[in-house]
């Protein structure tokens, strides 16, 4: 059996969802800007390393990892992916593949903030709706809560001339 490197990327939709989160921000009563771009911006963005084990001269397991990513507002958990590969020759010149990969982890999830209303107390929000004119306690089934995508069936076929 052989085991070989098949991608290597950062980055993914997800992460750019998340980097998405920071665009904006919010003005104090004091007239200073706050900008969510701190909140969302993290130091490493989510790794993934993709390989092939070869079982036969036509098929082999796809296997591979995501490292996740986190900043202050939001956390990408880390990720197994695993799948299966085969191929077939249909004629000298032609190939025929289809994949199938599942993604297990790698959930996107927002976190909340703590915001002071003065006279109307401390909640638990939303930190980029906080400042609107939702109510406070209904800003939090707003927070992103998504998953990555976590089935592929990929077919392929390629003639050489």
């Amino acid at each position: 059996m052989t085991t070989s490197l098949v991608d290597i990327h950062q980055g993914s939709p997800l992460s750019e969802r998340a980097r998405g989160l920071g665009n904006g921000g919010y003005e104090l009563q004091d007239g200073s800007w706050v900008s969510f771009n701190r909140w969302y911006h993290a130091n490493w963005v989510d790794m993934h390393v993709d390989f092939l084990t070869q079982l036969t001269e036509n098929s082999g397991i796809l296997w591979g990892f995501g490292t996740g990513e986190q900043a202050e507002k939001y956390r990408i958990a880390p990720s197994l992916k695993l799948g299966f590969l085969t191929q077939t020759h249909p004629s000298l010149n032609s190939t025929l593949s289809l994949s199938v990969t599942s993604t297990f982890g790698g959930k996107l999830t927002e976190k909340p903030c703590v915001a002071d209303y003065g006279d109307l107390g401390t909640y638990s929000v939303n930190c980029r709706l906080a400042a609107g004119e939702t109510a406070p306690e209904e800003t939090l089934k707003y927070l992103v809560n998504a998953t990555p995508e976590r089935l592929r069936l990929w077919l392929n076929y390629r003639v050489t001339f």
